[in-house]
């Protein structure tokens, strides 16, 4: 191993670094692939899992669903509990409710709503590299180019990993935290809320500071664009600098300058004056809230949808999967004729269209194996429907012959 650095006179934050080994031998190759098999038929392995099992979590949701919509009663006005609900699926669509604002005493920041998130960012060094390789003297040579910028990021970049800390150096920690405040108790109308239910409330909106009073602020800060910045100079920050935005979830006040307190539509099981989970025959829970105004065949219909688009969201990835571990199966096929360029090219192109050829058949006949499992009845039926084309073209073949 050879290596050679190069620095750029004219760009101090701008460098390159050449790096060489000598090109391994076939058996070193050989090794190499074998660790790829071994992943690849692991991954093929879970790729059947997932595909398989997909299927099962697709319809107990689905049958679920169906139960909760047979179930659930709506509730056009709860101004008094009804305990005739009680271990009951219940739906309603109300204001959100919380008995005192939140705030944040250090920026003197202060929202009625169910959730405030405090978020801040520093003005740190973040290195960039972009790599080739290339052949030189029997070595592969790697040519790495490293860019420092400076950016407002949200976490704490570790300059001691840079390729060249030297005049890139970051602090070591943030002198405030991000946090999330959520408030104690949240009602809709005469109900408290669960904490699974409150946890759906993830609609964060900017706090606008265009009206927030200058009088308020510390010496030490300054608003620019909604943040505040721990600097008299946010046009023209320094590694270091902090600046801090605010975003509230849920208005849950019946008088604030931000609007009205939001409407959520819910699905849960009233137990007293609580929201709780609802457990199905199927064995889900039904603990829905969405923050719009939706009946309850509505909220039902966006979970089906929900459910269909997870549900080949995850037949993509076990396709992809089976994809790639069979392309990393079939490696060592490629490593036998790598030393002949016109061959190992024609064998690339072969092993990505059998690799996709064979995922393809696989990923189905794994889907089919999981609707017979899961769906029997349905497998059974859709299996009589296919065949029923080619029984019929059969049974014509005797009456031609006769004519």
């Amino acid at each position: 191993m050879s290596s050679a650095e190069t620095f750029s006179d004219l760009d101090p934050n701008k460098h390159k670094r050449v790096s060489g080994k000598s090109n391994p031998g076939f058996l070193e190759r050989l090794g190499e692939t074998a660790g790829g098999t071994v992943l690849g038929i692991g991954l093929f392995f879970l790729s059947i899992y997932i595909l398989f099992t997909n299927e099962g979590r697709a319809l107990q949701t689905a049958y679920s669903l169906d139960e909760g919509l047979s179930q659930v009663v709506s509730l056009e006005s709860f101004s008094n509990l009804n305990q005739q609900n009680n271990n009951h699926l219940v739906h309603m669509s109300a204001k959100l409710h919380t008995s005192q604002p939140l705030n944040d005493p250090n920026y003197r920041v202060e929202v009625q709503a169910v959730k405030l998130q405090r978020q801040v960012e520093m003005y740190q060094w973040v290195e960039y590299h972009d790599s080739k390789d290339y052949q030189e003297n029997g070595e592969t040579k790697t040519e790495t180019t490293y860019t420092y910028n400076t950016e407002w990021k949200s976490e704490v970049i570790n300059s001691r990993n840079f390729d060249k800390e030297i005049g890139h150096q970051n602090p070591s920690a943030m002198a405030v935290e991000s946090v999330t405040v959520v408030a104690p108790e949240v009602r809709v109308g005469p109900f408290i809320l669960s904490k699974g239910l409150v946890e759906q409330i993830k609609d964060f909106q900017t706090l606008s500071l265009r009206d927030f009073p200058v009088s308020y602020l510390d010496p030490f800060l300054t608003i620019d664009d909604d943040y505040f910045y721990h600097t008299q100079f946010p046009r023209r920050p320094e590694v270091g600098n902090v600046r801090v935005r605010f975003s509230y979830a849920g208005l849950s006040g019946e008088t604030s300058i931000l609007g009205p307190a939001q409407t959520v539509s819910i699905v849960a099981m009233q137990r007293e004056e609580q929201l709780m989970p609802f457990k199905t025959r199927s064995g889900d829970t039904l603990e829905i809230l969405y923050q719009e105004e939706l009946s309850a065949k509505e909220v039902f219909e966006k979970e089906h949808q929900s459910n269909s688009l997870k549900t080949w969201g995850l037949r993509a990835a076990g396709w992809a999967l089976m994809f790639l571990s069979i392309q990393l199966t079939m490696r060592i096929i490629y490593t036998l004729v790598d030393w002949v360029p016109v061959l190992r090219d024609l064998v690339s192109v072969g092993l990505k269209i059998f690799a996709i050829c064979i995922s393809c058949s696989l990923s189905l006949l794994t889907i089919g194996a999981g609707w017979l499992f899961y769906r029997p009845l349905m497998a059974v039926a859709l299996g009589a429907l296919a065949v029923l084309p080619v029984f019929l073209a059969r049974s014509g073949l005797p009456a031609k012959k006769n004519e």
